[in-house]
């Protein structure tokens, strides 16, 4: 039974690669050979074709922004909303947080056109802020810290007040410091999230300035729709999802402990 396990697990792992090592060898390829895996001929013209024929920098720059000002705003509002409902106690806590799993289990592409309508009357539409502020607050993100506040010691807390500490103190010296591979772990999620995201900022941008990579790469690959030049399209390909292999390469072992340590089973 164990063997067969591993075998379905390698088999799986290597069903799951093909699509990727096509896509890089085909990125590598000449124009003329791009379909042909048995070439050795190999160059980096595609990815120079590519570079030179749409504005990757600026896509690089505008996903870059919406990544990072996403993740810091929902650490500072998942944070001070964990906290809340881990320790203190109001009216209707308990149902203000199910109110708060229940957007868990709502498919994002339902508020589409809510949200839209929203970002219209606030004047937002074909701008980063209009891209970031529907996941300014992550009910994923309230929901880990929550359970991970929970898990420490309530005398640390009082410790603190002893020592003069006030609310937003106890918070980041205490809390902040014990969650940190929950906080890993959830940082991890939102970057490759955003990162990846499509359908919403295609249907709320419009121009060059503001568009993320994901949008950029769909818009450019359409304009190579009828001349197959599938070289070109997978280096373009390999230019957007570089950085998130890169990282899954790198931080694959405090991914998997950061989920460890954070309960998720």
């Amino acid at each position: 039974m164990q063997r067969l396990v591993t075998f379905s697990t390698y088999f799986l792992a290597i069903l799951w690669a093909i699509p990727l090592f096509w896509l890089v060898l085909t990125a590598f390829k000449p124009g003329s050979e791009a379909t042909n895996l048995l070439s050795m001929s190999f160059t980096l013209d595609n990815f120079k074709g590519a570079w030179e024929s749409a504005p990757f920098g600026q896509y690089y720059l505008n996903t870059t922004i919406i990544v990072i000002g996403v993740l810091a705003v929902q650490l500072f509002t998942a944070t001070l909303a964990a906290y809340a409902f881990a320790r203190l106690e109001f009216r209707g806590k308990n149902i203000v947080f199910m109110l708060v799993l229940v957007q868990i289990m709502i498919p994002v592409d339902v508020l589409i056109f809510p949200n839209y309508s929203i970002i219209a009357s606030l004047g937002f539409v074909d701008t980063k802020l209009g891209i970031m502020l529907p996941y300014f607050a992550s009910a994923f993100g309230i929901f880990l810290l929550r359970q991970t506040f929970k898990g420490i010691p309530y005398e640390l807390e009082e410790a603190s007040r002893m020592d003069g500490c006030n609310l937003l103190q106890i918070i980041w010296h205490v809390y902040v410091p014990l969650a940190r591979p929950t906080f890993v772990a959830f940082g991890l999620i939102s970057v490759s999230h955003q990162w990846s995201n499509f359908l919403w900022p295609l249907i709320v941008t419009n121009s060059v300035e503001n568009r993320p990579l994901t949008v950029g790469l769909s818009i450019f690959a359409k304009s190579f729709e009828t001349g197959a030049q599938w070289g070109v399209v997978t280096a373009a390909t390999l230019l957007v999802i570089f950085p998130m292999l890169l990282a899954f390469f790198i931080f694959q072992k405090q991914f998997i402990s950061s989920f460890m340590h954070s309960g998720i089973k």
